[in-house]
């Protein structure tokens, strides 16, 4: 028997305990547990990421990929078999599936391909011109050649 337990009110009040949270969350669905299928995360570059599920006996068309928010959800469903033979051991998993993944903020997904019963999906970190880092010139500085000051020599006259 599984309880769920909201922990929105927990998050209202509290600053920067969301990942921890998340953790709760996750362990309280069970997600973690389940390890079908099987993936890989690579990071390629300095700002991209490739994902790649082990999908073996799935054909394209029987798996959707669907990226919502910062939600990367990968679903599959083999069709039934018309009665191809009676199985004597049935050792290959070709049971339904839906895999998670949480995305950080500013990650895009790109394309997905499938080659071999791996499914690759390309993910690219793209920051906003906003959240870029710009150097800002200083202003209001007088050239070296303008002095405030009176030369010593007037400034001994007027004393």
């Amino acid at each position: 028997m599984r309880t769920n337990f909201d922990f929105t009110p927990y998050r209202r009040s509290t600053v920067g305990f969301d990942r921890l949270f998340d953790l709760l969350e996750t362990g309280m669905r069970g997600d973690a547990a389940d390890g079908y299928p099987p993936f890989d995360i690579v990071k390629e570059g300095e700002d991209s990421y490739r994902i790649t599920l082990a999908v073996a006996g799935f054909r394209p068309d029987e798996i959707e990929v669907v990226a919502q928010q910062n939600q990367l959800t990968v679903t599959g469903k083999r069709a039934d078999e018309d009665g191809k033979g009676e199985y004597l051991h049935r050792g290959i998993a070709t049971r339904a599936f839906e895999r998670r993944f949480q995305l950080a903020d500013h990650i895009e997904v790109g394309e997905a391909s499938f080659d071999n019963g791996l499914l690759s999906i390309a993910l690219k970190r793209v920051v906003p011109e906003a959240m870029k880092p710009r150097r800002i010139k200083i202003g209001g500085a007088k050239p070296a050649g303008e002095r405030i000051e009176a030369p010593k020599e007037k400034a001994l006259e007027a004393a």
